[in-house]
């Protein structure tokens, strides 16, 4: 995932906070695409992840003389759809679920292995066959993602798919750097188990 321009995110935010609101235009069209897919990854759903994703930038709009340009933006605006997220799951009583199917560019080599977990889901076979089984391998990942205990899903979608460095991750779910790496390390000690007939393969 390419990531965005923090010095531009600030000068847009600058201006955002100096009243000129045609900057949260900009910042809507710069982040859209990545906090949508983040969110959806969060709850699973398509109508859920458009309201939130909303509410995400009414709250940039609304909190917009709070931010802090000492902060990277990035890990400010997660944190915002974090919390939406995590105010949204109470509110279902429920475990979100977790969707993994928008295309992801890259895999992050030291996930899994080689392989990696993105991996698991970007074949580009033609066969029935082939395809079959890419849509049954994306349902483990996403099962064995959803079956996580909260604190490491947060840390394995900000990490893995949102490509988050420890301390960005810390910032956002309010820990610390050796918690997040603690965390990544059980979760993926528990996805390699549970997906051991998809890394072999």
């Amino acid at each position: 995932m390419e990531r965005l321009d923090d010095a531009e995110d600030k000068r847009l935010m600058a201006e955002l906070s100096a009243g000129r609101d045609h900057a949260l235009d900009r910042i809507v069209h710069r982040w859209q695409r990545p906090l949508r897919t983040f969110i959806l990854r969060s709850t699973g759903d398509e109508a859920d992840a458009d309201d939130l994703l909303q509410e995400t930038f009414v709250r940039v709009y609304k909190h917009r003389l709070r931010y802090q340009p000492t902060h990277r933006f990035s890990t400010w605006v997660y944190t915002i759809a974090l919390n939406l997220c995590r105010n949204h799951a109470e509110k279902r009583d429920r475990r979100p679920q977790v969707s993994l199917d928008a295309p992801i560019a890259g895999t992050e080599p030291d996930a899994f292995g080689a392989q990696g977990l993105l991996a698991l889901h970007a074949s580009d076979a033609p066969s029935p066959a082939a395809a079959a089984l890419d849509e049954e391998r994306a349902e483990a990942v996403r099962e064995a993602v959803q079956a996580l205990p909260d604190e490491m899903r947060e840390a394995v979608l900000l990490f893995e798919f949102q490509e988050l460095s420890y301390a960005e991750i810390a910032e956002i779910v309010g820990s610390t750097p050796k918690a997040v790496e603690s965390r990544l390390y059980r979760a993926r000690a528990h996805l390699r188990q549970i997906l051991a007939r998809w890394l072999a393969d």
